[in-house]
């Protein structure tokens, strides 16, 4: 009788921000003989850490993680470029008959990572055109076109994300199709199982709010300040981010420090509806409950949930 151990295989643990993705990564990569992969598109940022909640080393139990803080503020955020570093880490690990475990929020980055995803080139001449719309008259009627050329896309991208609204423009453009329709089907690269960490929204909504209180009390003013000196807010991408572009805003005089707490927690609170909205339209996720009750819980039932894929 064969009684070698399964080939390793991908996981990915995915859901909204505040669910508890990290630490469940953690604990999975230990049991495992694995390592975490980052699938944070703000975590890959160097020095953009309290605002993006990203693990402290004492807290990660001696796993490595990958694709933490490889780009400087400045540079602004490729998602092909992701895929080609993501794909070398797993093919790494794998080779070595180690488990990687993707973990992040970023849908279209675990997407990249994991799924038959080609991404469109880039037509120099319309992305500056688009650009130059966006800079005279800001995001909200680049965003209004992209809806009416393609409603799925314009739900799925915040109006006040004008990069990510030229790049969809752009791809419509060059493509002549809307934007997710160069999204493919559902089809994995890797053997995957992806875990959904499933909070309901009223609790979800709670610790979004204690969690953007301790980034403040942890000195989130002051990193953001401190990024700020190192051209944060000359970054595309990265002045954007939850936390970032409201702190941005109150050192700019632009609103006061509470104004700026007050709409981070707003703003996170929906970004978290649309990451469930998108990982809940991917039938291949599984859903575990990381509700309180269920924390002590929710290890042991994505170990016995990846055994039994595992041994399908």
């Amino acid at each position: 009788m064969n009684t070698a151990a399964p080939a390793p295989r991908v996981i990915a643990v995915v859901g909204p921000t505040a669910a508890g993705k990290s630490d469940l990564g953690v604990h999975l990569a230990r049991r495992l003989g694995g390592e975490v992969v980052n699938a944070d598109s703000m975590q890959l940022y160097r020095g953009m850490d309290i605002g993006t909640a990203k693990l402290p080393q004492e807290e990660r139990g001696g796993i490595p993680h990958r694709l933490l803080d490889i780009w400087d503020v400045t540079e602004a955020a490729s998602v092909a470029e992701y895929q080609r570093l993501a794909r070398s880490e797993i093919d790494r690990l794998l080779a070595r008959g180690r488990t990687p475990v993707l973990v992040g929020g970023s849908g279209l980055y675990v997407r990249g990572a994991i799924d038959a995803l080609e991404f469109p080139g880039t037509d120099p001449a319309v992305r500056a055109r688009l650009e130059e719309e966006l800079a005279a008259d800001g995001p909200g009627p680049l965003h209004a076109r992209l809806a009416a050329a393609d409603p799925d896309a314009g739900r799925a991208i915040l109006p006040g994300n004008g990069r990510r609204i030229v790049r969809a423009l752009e791809v419509i453009e060059i493509t002549g199709r809307p934007f997710t329709a160069n999204l493919p089907g559902h089809r994995s690269v890797y053997d995957t199982v992806q875990i959904g960490v499933d909070v309901a929204r009223p609790e979800l909504d709670e610790r979004i709010a204690t969690r953007v209180d301790r980034m403040w009390e942890a000195g989130l003013v002051e990193e953001v300040r401190t990024l700020e000196a190192h051209g944060l807010r000359e970054g595309r991408t990265a002045s954007r981010a939850l936390g970032y572009q409201q702190v941005l805003a109150a050192l700019a005089g632009e609103c006061s420090e509470l104004r700026a707490r007050e709409e981070t927690v707003r703003a996170t609170k929906r970004f978290a509806r649309r990451q469930d909205s998108w990982f809940r339209r991917d039938p291949r996720v599984h859903w575990l409950s990381g509700a309180e009750a269920d924390r002590e819980e929710l290890p042991r039932r994505a170990l016995a949930l990846i055994e039994r894929a595992v041994t399908a």
